[in-house]
């Protein structure tokens, strides 16, 4: 992990229960990197982040900025978890 005490990307104007959405799939990619997580557990919670975050240009802003701070990358845990369907996802940092 690069930094333990990093702040999630999250928007002001966004409701209690979207900000716990948006924070569901960041820890979701923390756990993918650090302990390993299901694949389907991840899409779950993707489906439920794509309802907050329904545009492509938003996704990749907050994966960036995501990204950034933590050295995550949104993307991969996905793409990854998409491509499995079943089984663990443990990604290990570059």
């Amino acid at each position: 992990m690069m930094n333990a005490n990093y702040s999630y990307p999250l928007d002001p104007g966004w409701s209690v229960k979207e900000v716990e959405t948006v924070i569901s799939m960041f820890r979701v990619v923390e756990d993918a990197y650090e302990v390993g997580i299901p694949a389907p557990k991840i899409l779950e919670v993707y489906q439920a982040f794509k309802k907050v975050i329904p545009a492509k240009s938003e996704e990749k802003r907050l994966s960036k900025a995501f990204a950034r701070v933590s050295g995550y990358e949104l993307y991969e845990v996905v793409k990854v978890a998409t491509q499995k369907q079943s089984g663990q996802v443990k990604l290990g940092v570059e």
